[in-house]
């Protein structure tokens, strides 16, 4: 493999023909190496912050290339710099913990530990930065790459979180622009789904506390109910916010738990109500988040009882900035070809990655996992698999990611 560089330009120039010629020959002989990490993986679970074993087999596998990976202060979580001399630095990330599920395929390699499975594809995404980092390391070592490469291994998503101890532990000092893929079961292996903007919601717990008197329902006269006052903000607090703020931003406001009361005769004194809210759009986020305990106490007030709103912030939206996009874009064509790429929907659901995005420029893609004509299961169900030729595609899309990047870096400079 060689890489022309522009004569007199600042610019890495990368050949993305040598680059194609280099990946043709690699990913054929690392291809099942690979598989077999990731269904030892798949069998052997961890979830958030117990990722010890998956840490070990991620510090082996960079150890023997030849890297100097670190692990995060708590045990769990790898950092690893590809160095290619002077230049700027872009990172890629992967998460690496298990969702406490359980895993109902029957496959040689289902899970192994009780309450624990791969649900959501994250030791897909370990072995393609595994098998990505090798082959820039190999740049690196024949003085081919240009710049720097951060390899983030990161615990912990689906608590969700783990990207503040990443962050915490300056993992992103210096990085210009940061990349993800996450597995889309909804789409046939190979595919490449990309949208500007919100990709995925912010994510905020809230609890509501109602407390009265107490009393008998024979008499509800006399006393303020929690259940009537709960049941009302049910209803109520989903409506108002319908009418506050424009659709087109994008929120959900839904309820998970509501509890109150021992017996069928006696109005309760305490009742709770908890639930999260979902928003696309960030300023929207705060918009709604501060008018909630105005709206709280309103309906606490009609029904005569005491109300408490305990807010639990959790993960800010999403939103991929437009250039990384374009990145990615480009990337994605060179390594599956412009018919693989296309548009993506928005997800109500949260992401950590977002974390990332409030500091550093980035973007998250959706890349298509599915084997053809197979039956569709979402993400977080226990029959969730993946075929298994993405992963050498994945590695091949990770490299051009990486090598993209560094490439628009250097036009910046």
């Amino acid at each position: 493999m060689s890489r022309i560089w522009t004569p007199g330009a600042d610019a890495s120039g990368f050949d993305p023909r040598s680059i194609r010629r280099g990946l043709d020959e690699y990913l054929p002989r690392c291809e099942q190496e690979l598989i077999g990490i990731r269904r030892d993986l798949h069998a052997h679970p961890e979830v958030a912050f117990k990722e010890f074993r998956t840490t070990q087999i991620i510090v082996d596998f960079l150890s023997a290339i030849g890297l100097r990976p670190w692990v995060l202060p708590n045990g769990t979580g790898v950092i690893c710099d590809i160095r290619g001399g002077d230049g700027p630095m872009i990172a890629l990330r992967a998460d690496i913990d298990a969702l406490p599920q359980k895993d109902t395929k029957l496959v040689s390699y289902r899970s192994t530990v009780e309450d624990a499975a791969h649900n959501c594809g994250h030791d897909v995404h370990t072995v393609m930065l595994l098998g990505a980092g090798r082959f820039l390391a190999m740049l690196a070592e024949a003085g081919l790459l240009r710049g720097t490469v951060r390899l983030i291994f990161q615990p912990a998503e689906e608590l969700p979180g783990g990207a503040r101890n990443v962050i915490a532990a300056g993992a992103l000092d210096g990085v210009r622009r940061i990349f993800a893929l996450h597995c889309d079961p909804a789409q046939e292996v190979g595919f490449l789904g990309l949208r500007t903007g919100a990709i995925t919601a912010s994510y905020d717990k809230i609890l509501i506390r109602a407390t009265g008197a107490g009393g008998h329902t024979a008499r509800p006269h006399l006393t303020g109910s929690p259940i009537r006052a709960l049941a009302a903000m049910v209803e109520e607090l989903s409506a108002v916010l319908d009418q506050r703020f424009d659709a087109r931003s994008g929120h959900e406001l839904e309820w998970g738990r509501i509890q109150s009361g021992l017996a069928a005769n006696s109005i309760p004194i305490v009742g709770e109500l908890e639930g999260t809210l979902r928003c696309l759009d960030p300023q929207h986020r705060r918009s709604a988040l501060d008018a909630l305990p105005a709206l709280v106490g309103l309906v606490a007030e009609l029904h005569r009882v005491e109300a408490e709103l305990i807010t639990t912030l959790g993960l800010p939206p999403t939103v991929n900035e437009a250039t990384s996009v374009e990145i990615f874009r480009h990337a994605g064509g060179l390594a599956l070809g412009e018919d693989k790429i296309g548009p993506t929907g928005q997800s109500m659901g949260g992401e950590d990655f977002s974390l990332y995005l409030e500091l550093v420029d980035g973007a998250l893609g959706r890349y298509g996992v599915r084997k053809p004509g197979t039956p569709k299961y979402d993400l977080h169900q226990g029959g969730f698999d993946v075929d298994e030729s993405c992963i050498a595609r994945g590695v091949d899309l990770e490299v051009h990611m990486a090598l993209t990047a560094l490439d628009h870096a250097w036009s910046e400079a």
